[in-house]
């Protein structure tokens, strides 16, 4: 029996993980004509065809090939569970995982394997006995009884990540936030560059009470450096950048209501209205409360943000029809407010025409426009 890696089972297993699962197949059909009794050629010809999803009826086959030769075989036991998984026959895989700790009771993966399947084996079955539906009970049960076991994989070892990953999923099917805001930690703790985790942490930071669009879309710049492939982080990037875009559309309507005010355009009891046409001094003047507002609120603003966020504030604008439906708003409503403010009416009609065209476009969609970035 082989109890050494041949080269060309190391070949085929370097070619499954490239995903060239026909080219590792025919190297190991050649080696197994050589040597039949190669376990490590049976395994990684079953995990081609699991990885694969092509076959899982000859996954079976070749995992129980080697399990012929030794049934004691840990790698042969644990790819049988999973060709189990990909045929149809998950339930199956329990008694398969607990052999292997029963074999091996000190090897941590078969102990968080079996917690990350447990659970959802103990639901199909609530299901089947009870007419398609999992009692509460049933699946209250199966959860304590996987993180029990999840939490042996992390005594036996705390390095691993994958243990924690279990952890993370049962307490977060438990709803249980706390444990699994612990074991985003240890994870980020053994990988600063979780994808997953970093999201989640990510998006607890941005999206808490409090948090302004500015905070949010810095956070989730500095997880995307650290994770640039991210796609729920870039998404939390392009919200939060989109909160900024709309944060100028309230800025513009800011500066319409200046111009409203600016020119007394409505009459309040007890006040005389200001005479019209103002004065060209007054009018120069009420442009400078609305130079501060874009100075202070947009232009500084942008200027400190980050790069990134700069970056893709102007991919948004051009990704988004959403965004430009925003900017476009913003721009009408300063237009508005600039028509009122620096043309020398006479009459107040056409002053409050241009402020309710302003002020309605806006008004209009900013109640539902909000989710839009998603």
């Amino acid at each position: 029996m082989t109890t050494t890696l041949h080269p060309a089972v190391e070949r085929a297993d370097l070619l499954i993980d490239l995903q060239r699962y026909e080219e590792a197949r025919e190297l190991l059909a050649q080696r197994l004509a050589e040597d039949p009794e190669d376990i490590r050629a049976w395994v990684e010809l079953a995990r081609s065809h699991v990885e694969d999803g092509e076959d899982g009826a000859k996954a079976l086959e070749a995992t129980e090939r080697a399990l012929a030769l030794d049934a004691e075989d840990i790698g042969a036991l644990h790819m049988h569970a999973r060709a189990l998984r990909v045929g149809g026959r998950f339930p199956e895989t329990e008694g398969v995982l607990r052999e292997a700790i029963r074999l091996a009771p000190d090897y941590w993966f078969s102990y968080a394997r079996l917690a990350d399947w447990l659970w959802r084996i103990r639901m199909i079955t609530s299901g089947r006995a009870h007419g398609g539906q999992v009692r509460r009970e049933d699946m209250e049960a199966a959860l304590r009884e996987a993180d029990a076991i999840a939490q042996e994989a992390i005594r036996l070892a705390p390095e691993q990540v994958y243990g924690y990953e279990v952890a993370w999923l049962i307490a977060d099917m438990s709803a249980n936030r706390s444990v699994a805001a612990r074991m985003d930690e240890a994870i980020l703790r053994l990988d600063p560059q979780h994808e997953q985790a970093l999201a989640r942490r990510t998006k607890a930071a941005a999206t808490a009470p409090g948090v302004k669009a500015t905070e949010a879309a810095t956070l989730y710049a500095d997880a995307l450096a650290a994770a640039p492939d991210s796609a729920p982080m870039q998404r939390g990037l392009d919200a939060a950048s989109y909160r900024l875009l709309r944060g100028l559309r309230w800025l513009a309507l800011l500066c319409l209501a200046l111009a409203a005010t600016g020119i007394d355009l409505f009459a309040t009891d007890g006040d005389t209205q200001r005479e019209l046409p103002l004065p060209l001094g007054q009018r120069l003047w009420d442009l400078v409360p609305m130079a501060v507002i874009w100075a202070l609120g947009a232009l500084l603003r942008y200027r400190r943000l980050r790069a990134g966020i700069r970056v893709n504030l102007r991919s948004l604008i051009r990704r988004l029809p959403w965004s430009r439906i925003v900017l476009g708003q913003a721009a009408w409503a300063m237009l508005c407010a600039l028509l009122i403010t620096q043309i020398p009416w006479t009459d107040r009609a056409i002053p409050l025409v241009l402020f309710w065209t302003g002020l309605v476009p806006s008004v209009a969609t900013m109640w539902f426009d909000r989710p839009k970035a998603a």
